[in-house]
């Protein structure tokens, strides 16, 4: 089976964090989200039963957990389509959150947008969010109602609004101070992220950003699952590369002595990674640098979150369908 550590996401962690809160060992969010608080309890629960307390669950701490049932052989995530695993990838960067509660992301006016919603932050403020609160209106008008109710017209007279009004609407329903939504909109959002129709709006909406990662790579000659998911990352979080560190990042690839095709693909995210990176406002380099270099070399470490990426989300060093 595969190991599920810190940083790991999904159902199979939930099933953990249920399993240790009924042996007491654990009081955090049912998330599907390994955190600290669920490795202390795996620890603890290891060193119960004699297990080498690493604080990851493999087939023994499994099995000692979930006595006579099967461990998973692959995360849930590694069987969905690419652009998936990509959304889930950016969308845990940007949310903090792992598939699919990363699709729930939301966040209020911090940053001047209004809202941000979703597993890619759409947002009021670019305008992004509005049309696919309008496609799940029109197109799943009965979840629409069953999630919002009574306060369903208010969504759809906000749309009606012109943009500078769709702001103030945004902070007449969030704290000003915290920049977090007053229930009822919160758990109203958060349960419409959690609908399989937006979920849906949601994947068709990033499709553009996915076509114009597949131009990225070909441009610069990358063709791996992993690259694809950096161009795509670059799409969500700075949007493109310009003229001047295209430019720079093609004289880089000159420089590099022949080699095996995996290595040299390898050199070329790493390029693009530090390169996208130092043409990042000053006060974001390094953050983006880790970001990119964490995909680029397929691990790392982001906001103290360790990522692998084969094996949590199935993005692998091979050529990726074009």
């Amino acid at each position: 089976m595969i190991a599920l550590r810190l940083g790991s996401h999904g159902n199979e962690v939930r099933q953990i964090e249920q399993r240790l809160k009924e042996l007491n060992l654990y009081a955090g969010p049912m998330d599907g989200a390994f955190g600290g608080g669920v490795q202390s309890g795996v620890k603890a629960f290891q060193r119960s039963h004699g297990l080498d307390p690493d604080g990851a669950v493999g087939p023994g701490t499994w099995a000692a957990l979930f006595p006579g049932t099967q461990p998973p052989d692959e995360a849930e995530l590694t069987k969905s389509p690419l652009t998936q695993r990509c959304m889930a990838l950016t969308g845990t960067f940007e949310t903090s959150v792992g598939a699919p509660d990363c699709y729930c992301g939301l966040v209020g006016n911090f940053d001047k947008q209004g809202i941000s919603f979703g597993v890619l932050q759409w947002n009021l403020g670019q305008g992004t969010l509005q049309p696919m609160l309008s496609d799940m209106i029109s197109a799943h008008g009965d979840v629409a109602g069953t999630v919002f109710q009574d306060h369903l017209p208010s969504i759809a007279a906000m749309l009606a609004m012109p943009r500078a009004q769709q702001l103030q609407w945004a902070q007449s329903v969030q704290d000003p101070r915290r920049f977090t939504l007053f229930e009822p909109w919160n758990g109203m959002f958060k349960t419409l992220g959690r609908t399989p129709e937006f979920q849906s709006i949601q994947v068709r909406h990033a499709e553009g950003l996915r076509q114009t990662a597949v131009t990225m790579c070909r441009s610069f000659g990358l063709s791996s699952e992993r690259a694809l998911a950096l161009m795509f990352d670059i799409c969500v979080q700075n949007g493109a590369i310009n003229r001047s560190t295209a430019a720079s990042i093609r004289a880089d690839f000159d420089t590099l002595p022949p080699g095996d095709e995996p290595a040299t693909e390898v050199a070329k995210m790493r390029i693009v990674a530090n390169r996208r990176a130092e043409a990042a406002a000053a006060r974001f380099v390094e953050d983006v640098r880790l970001r990119k270099l964490t995909i680029a070399n397929g691990q790392g470490t982001v906001h103290n979150v360790p990522y692998d990426l084969d094996r949590q989300f199935g993005i692998r060093l091979v050529n990726f369908a074009q």
